[in-house]
């Protein structure tokens, strides 16, 4: 079973910085692009940010880039999104997403459950 754990989520202080993390479990993670999507209070699902498996797809939405960072772990099995400057723009609920391919982002065909971000005005 597919499962996509994240974490990290919490207040952050204005300019202040966050790491979010998404355990992933029950599929090849190295084999499978990887995205963190936003859902702000009253807004739609909002892309963020992209890493392909092999690392030559990553890719940003333009109200994160500068600011905001993804990475990934193989051998952790793990999805990382490192947020600087937070703004209050940036309060959503944040998701790991799994993508049916290797490259690029949608499809997507497993949600992790989200976690909280705040940014503080």
């Amino acid at each position: 079973e597919v499962q996509l754990v994240e974490s990290g989520g919490g207040l952050a202080q204005p300019g202040g910085s966050l790491r979010l993390s998404c355990a992933a479990s029950g599929f090849d993670f190295s084999s499978y692009s990887m995205s963190w999507v936003r859902q702000a209070p009253g807004k739609g699902r909002e892309w963020v940010s992209s890493f392909d498996s092999g690392g030559g797809f990553i890719k940003y939405a333009d109200s994160v880039k500068g600011r905001f960072t993804i990475s990934r772990d193989s051998a952790k099995n793990t999805l990382y999104l490192q947020m600087n400057s937070l703004i209050p723009e940036d309060t959503a609920v944040y998701y790991c997403a799994k993508s049916v391919g290797s490259w690029g982002f949608r499809p997507y065909d497993a949600w992790g459950q989200g976690t909280q971000v705040i940014g503080s005005s």
